[in-house]
């Protein structure tokens, strides 16, 4: 392993925020070829769904006009690497993507996926799905190359430094997974603080005395706790907070 990946290695490992890990990660992706990537993340896979959007971790530096059709507008339900990282672990190349669009192995909706990267000129790239310790659990990220890249120069890349590459990827993954994440579920201070106590099996009683609080208080937080959160229950909220690391935060996090 080279004393440039162990120095990137060791900066993302020590990276406070994900925007800091972000950047780190993006920019040694870039370094490599790869100047496009998507990520995502979801916590609640089912059989027939990945979740609600709000709750996916989904970090990209595609263009905006890219981005909102690919994922507002739903195309990536279809995408055919979509299909491949929930059904496989590993590294895949695009070529295989190619192949199969050229022996019409595609489905109509998978091929209108197909034409709209090429007329995007997301073309040529690797997708990469990490193995999951869960069945609800699933994350995987694309990286593409350089504008005007072919996939037989990505492949290039990809024999001469797969490994490296694939090691980076790993790592950012999981140490994404260990850092406050809130995207369209941010909680308050108060909210946080409350859940915390909840989490500790104090009743709405104790929190009140505990934070010179009134009960109604406690309770309205509990409340816009559960509905920034969007779920029934106190304890699925804590539940939730727990899973994107927003419960017992150190305070410079």
């Amino acid at each position: 392993m080279s004393q440039f990946l162990l120095s990137h290695l060791e900066a993302i490992t020590n990276a406070p925020r994900v925007e800091d890990l972000w950047a780190l990660h993006t920019d040694e992706m870039a370094r490599r070829g790869f100047t496009r990537v998507l990520y995502g993340y979801t916590r609640y896979r089912s059989t027939n769904s990945l979740g609600d959007p709000q709750d996916w971790v989904m970090l990209t530096n595609h263009a905006p006009e890219y981005i909102n059709r690919f994922l507002e507008d739903g195309l990536f339900h279809n995408a055919p690497m979509t299909r491949w990282a929930l059904e496989n672990d590993g590294a895949c190349s695009w070529s295989w993507l190619q192949e199969m669009y050229r022996t019409d192995g595609l489905t109509p909706a998978e091929t209108k996926v197909v034409e709209f990267n090429r007329k995007m000129g997301v073309t040529a790239g690797y997708t990469l799905s990490f193995r999951s310790v869960s069945q609800r659990t699933k994350g995987a990220i694309a990286l593409t190359g350089a504008p005007g890249m072919s996939q037989a120069e990505v492949d290039r890349i990809w024999e001469e430094q797969g490994p490296a590459i694939m090691v980076a990827n790993n790592v950012f993954h999981l140490k994404l997974l260990t850092l406050p994440w809130s995207g369209n579920r941010s909680l308050t201070k108060r909210q946080i603080e409350v859940l915390q106590w909840v989490g500790d099996g104090k009743t709405t009683q104790d929190i009140a005395l505990i934070l010179g609080l009134t009960a109604a208080t406690v309770e309205k937080h509990l409340r816009l706790a559960r509905e920034a959160l969007d779920v029934e229950t106190t304890a699925q909220a804590v539940l939730k907070a727990a899973f994107y690391n927003q419960m017992f935060v150190l305070a410079d996090a």
